[in-house]
């Protein structure tokens, strides 16, 4: 798969919850810890800063853990998924960030109104993580499309996490089709 352009320029990134990701009755906090796992091994990487608000990141990553079963019940609303801030560490590096006021939204139906108590729910769904790239710095961009995904069983489990890996292979292998093409001769008409 060819990555756009503005993949390979991108230098900020926010990873979120799959938007509609009920949290699991039996681990309550699987999502938020994906999403921590996730942003840790991107600053392993070192090529994107994470940042906690979708209108300064050039890219949004979007991640949901599998289920156990088919079928698993879950809660919804309350402040499980909120982050007013965070702090996170790496081998010699440490990210402290915070946030003041509502984030902006990543969907037209962050905003809406839903009842935002604790409720219990079900919720059906695929035994795999799931992590996918959009493009940020547009109003709403988990509504367009990904330009990168991908799906696998424990693929959002730390420390390695196999998604970020395989997302970081696709970036370097699109940096060397980019490079391939720019030294073609151009073909004169």
């Amino acid at each position: 798969m060819v990555l756009p352009d503005f993949v390979l320029k991108a230098t900020t990134v926010l990873v979120v919850i799959q938007p509609d990701t009920g949290e699991p009755m039996m681990d309550p906090t699987a999502n938020r810890k994906a999403v921590e796992e996730v942003e840790k091994a991107l600053m392993r990487w070192g090529r994107l800063r994470v940042v906690m608000d979708a209108s300064t990141a050039d890219l949004v990553i979007a991640v949901k853990k599998g289920t156990e079963r088919l079928a698993e019940p879950t809660i919804r609303g309350g402040p499980i998924d909120s982050r007013p801030g965070t702090m996170e560490t790496t081998d010699g590096q440490i990210r402290i960030g915070g946030q003041q006021g509502r984030p902006t939204d990543v969907t037209q139906t962050d905003g809406a109104a839903e009842d935002s108590r604790v409720h219990p729910g079900m919720e059906a769904g695929s035994e795999q993580d799931m992590f996918q790239v959009y493009r940020g710095g547009i109003e709403h961009p988990l509504d367009g499309s990904p330009v990168w995904r991908y799906v696998a069983r424990d693929a959002l489990r730390g420390p390695d996490v196999a998604a970020v890996a395989e997302f970081h292979k696709a970036v370097d292998e699109a940096e060397k089709q980019a490079a391939r093409r720019q030294q073609q001769p151009k073909k004169n008409p």
